[in-house]
């Protein structure tokens, strides 16, 4: 009897996060990315993998819906890559929220994820799992609290290592160049 009770809840928890993950088609339809019933279900199944191969536990709603509210609008996301793409964004979050020690909140990791995403890595998630946030976990880890007060915005240029483009610099040159 106690089984049965036990898949009955979780078949009903399955139906309830469904269900959620789909209502969030009416905001990222309108730039053009929507999940089937079927693409949900593997999108959930892979966050249980996730939670799973990190050693992590989600209580009451995850952040499966958050992840795709923060990311729908993204340049780099087309309905070609948005499930693989959601998928590897949602292994990277709890990969780093225990890198970071837990230190995070969704909403801070979240922002600096999409941060980076959109400005530093231009869509590549190894770039944002093998540098920005692995430096960023770094920092956390040895007690950098900056985050908190943007709420994880505006923080990575203090980590980035690189020499990155110059858009007025280009301009310039560019101008430079036509005019000659």
């Amino acid at each position: 009897m106690n089984d049965n009770v036990f898949e009955a809840l979780q078949l009903k928890r399955k139906e309830e996060e469904l269900s959620v993950l789909l209502s969030c088609n009416e905001t990222s339809c309108e730039f053009g990315l929507v999940l089937s019933a079927e693409e949900a279900g593997e999108l959930a199944q892979c966050r249980d993998d996730s939670l799973r191969k990190y050693q992590r536990v989600e209580l009451g709603a995850g952040m499966l819906d958050k992840l795709i509210e923060t990311f729908c609008d993204s340049q780099y996301l087309h309905q070609e890559n948005y499930l693989d793409t959601l998928e590897e964004l949602e292994d990277i979050f709890y990969e780093f929220k225990n890198l970071s020690g837990d230190k995070l909140t969704d909403g801070e990791l979240l922002n600096f994820m999409k941060e980076q995403f959109e400005e530093v890595c231009f869509g590549d998630t190894e770039y944002l799992e093998g540098t920005c946030l692995d430096r960023f976990a770094e920092a956390i880890r040895s007690g950098y609290q900056g985050y908190k007060a943007t709420d994880g915005k505006h923080q990575y240029d203090q980590f980035s290592q690189e020499q990155r483009w110059d858009k007025e610099l280009y301009l310039a040159v560019l101008r430079d160049l036509c005019w000659s």
